[in-house]
């Protein structure tokens, strides 16, 4: 294949060094994965690759034409843009050869959008949520046919038919692709090499070709082998050791040459032990307790519903944990995870039943029930560090022991400078680690985690796996990660936000559920947001819609997009009256799940509406 990007010896460090050394090639159509531990540099690599940031040494060398993109982890869009504008301006900067003006730009941004599934080109990208945010950051790249997309944390924000969706384009994408990711099922699936940045290796990095599990296979033989060649240099070292302790007479003789070849193992072996410590010291020390308690049925929910207004996200839904079970919660942004969360855990009341048939939920007594979520509202960001891990005195005390704060604090990876040092200067995977840290102090029947793996490096969601699969309560778990869901998860379950659920006996089942929903849909004419849109025009209009009258066709072809914006401005009011400093007051709180209530309201009428019309299609 040929050569598309060259790195060689590239060296970078801010308050401390980065990375050195580091040497990687990409290759036409390639998709080459960039892993590491937090902290190793794999962002700023990226950067640097894509022209963004300067190396402090090395050499950079890309084929001379080469077309390039980058998407970085937060998405960033003009004040006013819309999908189509966003989309049409990145093509004209960067034109594929048969874009030669705006007006053929803007069509091939429709084009792309279309394929891409968003219903309304015109939408803002303000009134948007983060997974469709994402995706038109995604689509705005691929819109300008590049050579090479690099992509730093892709599936950052997207929900789970969103990852679906970007997995296939980059495996049938003719581009070459590097990506950062800590998704393990999306590098496994997607990758064709994997390169680990790591202090851990000889020349800084350790490439592997295929998937992520070839590459975990590869990379133990490797540190084994290295630590092998560790223990046999170091009884060559001690041989050399015990050569030059030897008397006078005997060092008259000693070839000079010896003696530095003896000095060059001596350093040798120091560079091999550092590198065996990076090796084996990568990982957040995570544990949870448990109480212990025997009780079969920790918590049932029967026949429960929620519902917002008209717009029902949940009805006659019914489950149950158990200690040792694990009920992964799946459904696209929106449709009623986090309420469900709400509604189980007392914070909010499921709707009054409707009939005679037994419905609500049922308690053990004294349920110890230890929450995580993805807002990380347990944090103060004005708080310090120690005051987060353990707001009073040096000692933290866990599981009936007392530990020193600065040892508590390094089980997950801080350095004691780091403690006097504010919240809000953490990283993601920083603060993600205190709230981990927090809840293990906390004993526990069940175990509610809403989104914990965000911003976790690989070696700390494995450990956090780990501990998981350990623990003896009962679980629900709320993830982008596929690979903890499909590990974890005894039980899924699937919401649709209109009021409908599923259960599965595992991820690949859902999956499979999906791409079928997906196929029935194109079969009956029908453009689902997740899916391409056919791009011939004569194939845009399906039969049964022409019986429809002129204003009720262009209600209808609007539907979709009305409806996103509706959930978005849902999703954004429904962050609003959960804030905490909303919450507390009275009078904001009232007024904020007013709208809340009336913005769900909305959402309901537009469904009615889209069936209503689907209805007179029939």
């Amino acid at each position: 294949m040929a050569m598309l990007l060259r790195a060689a010896g590239l060296r970078k460090a801010f308050l401390r060094p980065l990375f050195s050394g580091v040497s990687i090639v990409v290759e036409d159509a390639e998709r080459l994965a960039l892993i590491g531990p937090n902290g190793s540099g794999k962002s700023t690599l990226l950067k640097i690759l894509a022209g963004l940031e300067p190396a402090d040494e090395g050499e950079l060398t890309r084929r001379r034409g080469l077309r390039w993109r980058y998407v970085a982890q937060n998405d960033a869009f003009e004040e006013g843009a819309t999908a189509l504008s966003a989309v049409a301006s990145s093509v004209m900067e960067l034109r594929p050869e048969h874009v030669h003006d705006e007006h053929e730009a803007e069509t091939h941004a429709r084009m792309a959008l279309d394929m891409a599934g968003f219903p309304d080109p015109d939408q803002p990208a303000a009134a948007m949520s983060g997974g469709w945010r994402k995706r038109l950051a995604i689509v705005r790249a691929l819109a300008c046919e590049p050579d090479l997309l690099m992509l730093d944390e892709p599936t950052n924000h997207l929900d789970l038919e969103g990852i679906l969706w970007l997995e296939d384009e980059v495996k049938r994408g003719a581009f070459a692709t590097v990506f950062v990711s800590h998704d393990r099922l999306f590098l496994d699936r997607v990758s064709s090499r994997v390169v680990e940045l790591s202090r851990a290796y000889p020349s800084g990095t350790f490439s592997s070709s295929g998937g992520y599990d070839q590459f975990l296979s590869r990379r133990e033989d490797f540190l084994l082998a290295q630590e092998k060649e560790q223990q046999s240099l170091k009884g060559i070292v001690q041989e050399d050791l015990r050569w030059l302790s030897r008397g006078a007479k005997a060092r008259r003789t000693k070839s000079k040459s010896r003696i530095q070849a003896a000095s060059e193992r001596r350093e040798q072996l120091s560079a091999m032990r550092e590198r065996t410590s990076a090796a084996q010291s990568k990982a957040a020390g995570i544990d949870f307790s448990a109480t212990g308690r025997q009780t079969h049925r920790l918590l049932r929910a029967r026949r429960i519903s929620k519902s917002y207004a008209d717009h029902t996200l949940f009805r006659d839904l019914s489950l149950t944990l158990s200690p040792g079970s694990c009920l992964g919660l799946l459904g696209p942004n929106g449709s009623g995870k986090t309420t469900l969360i709400r509604v189980l855990t007392g914070q909010e009341q499921p709707d009054a039943p409707a009939g005679d048939e037994p419905s609500g939920i049922d308690r053990a007594d004294n349920l110890r029930t230890v929450v995580f979520t993805q807002r990380r509202e347990a944090l103060d960001p004005t708080h310090t560090l120690q005051q987060a891990l353990w707001p009073t005195g040096d000692g933290v005390i866990y599981r009936g022991q007392t530990m020193h704060i600065n040892t508590w604090a390094q089980r997950f990876l801080f350095r004691p400078e780091q403690l006097k040092s504010p919240v809000k200067e953490l990283s993601g995977g920083e603060q993600a680690r205190v709230v981990i840290a927090k809840m293990m102090l906390e004993s526990a029947d069940v175990l509610i985690l809403d989104e914990p793996t965000n911003d976790l490096d690989i070696s700390s969601l494995e450990v956090l796996e780990e501990s998981l699969e350990d623990f003896p309560g009962a679980i629900l778990l709320v993830t982008h990660d596929r690979a903890m869901l499909d590990r974890l998860s005894t039980e899924i379950l699937a919401l649709d936000g209109r009021g409908g659920w599923a259960t599965y006996a595992e991820l690949s089942q859902w999956e499979n559920a999906q791409r079928d929903r997906e196929r029935d849909r194109r079969s009956a004419g029908n453009k689902p947001k997740d899916a391409p849109a056919p791009s011939a025009p004569q194939a845009t209009a399906s039969p049964k819609s022409k019986k429809l009258p002129y204003h009720e066709q262009r209600e209808w072809d609007g539907m979709e997009a009305a409806i996103a914006k509706a959930e978005a401005e849902a999703e954004k009011l429904d962050r609003a009256a959960h804030d905490p400093a909303v919450m507390s007051d009275h009078k904001k709180s009232q007024a904020a799940f007013a709208a809340l209530e009336a913005a769900h309201a909305a959402v309901a009428r537009l469904y009615d509406r889209w069936a209503e019309l689907e209805a007179k299609q029939k």
